[in-house]
């Protein structure tokens, strides 16, 4: 059976290293490669054999946590392995709070590279993973539909209305029909409130 394995990365020569590392697991799968979140999202939404994401949280397009809740949310039943530079103590479990699998540093040996990978391919969560809860917020982010995380991030971004639809390209009226389901998915009276606990969250994350 074919899979597809998509590797989103901004960095040529780190996807480069990714697909050896995935041609050593998985010789058999197709790699698709993207460069940039939204890249990344309609590679994710077109590929019907997915099988496995590798991200990195550092790509255009991000914003903190943001690139994980919206492939999650493309794909809510494909594992995302997260590769990154990023820095910190609860980046790892943040990132799985959002729906990652796994986290690794990008200094990781290549063979740790390879386990994680096969392990998320096996349905395992690899062994760095962490069993602590997510908590009932991050779980009602992470239920946001693509078009609905979208709309937040340009609430976070200051965006008016008017903006969110011009720059989406649907009616004013879709925006708030939007917004309306994001503030009662997080259980909230407005969207300034929406935007607290998102940015609480660390979707607004620009290190």
């Amino acid at each position: 059976m074919s899979e597809t394995i998509l590797i989103a990365d901004d960095h040529p020569l780190f996807r480069q290293a990714l697909a050896l590392a995935v041609a050593a697991v998985a010789p058999a799968a197709r790699v698709v490669e993207a460069g940039t979140l939204t890249a990344a999202a309609r590679a994710a939404s077109e590929a019907a054999d997915l099988s496995l994401i590798t991200l990195d949280l550092k790509m255009p397009g991000a914003i903190g946590y943001s690139g994980i809740a919206l492939l999650h949310a493309e794909r809510p039943d494909v594992p995302i392995l997260v590769v990154s530079s990023a820095e910190g103590a609860k980046v790892a479990d943040e990132a799985r709070a959002f729906g990652a699998v796994g986290f690794l540093r990008k200094d990781a040996d290549l063979s740790q590279i390879e386990e994680a990978i096969a392990a998320a391919l096996g349905g395992r969560a690899p062994a760095a993973a962490s069993a602590e809860p997510v908590d009932q917020v991050r779980r009602a982010v992470a239920d946001l539909t693509p078009t609905q995380l979208k709309v937040l991030l340009a609430v976070l971004d200051g965006k008016l209305n008017k903006q969110i639809a011009f720059d989406l390209g649907m009616s004013e009226s879709t925006v708030k029909a939007h917004m309306t389901a994001i503030m009662r998915k997080l259980d909230v009276q407005n969207r300034t409130q929406a935007a607290l606990i998102a940015r609480s969250l660390g979707l607004d994350l620009t290190n």
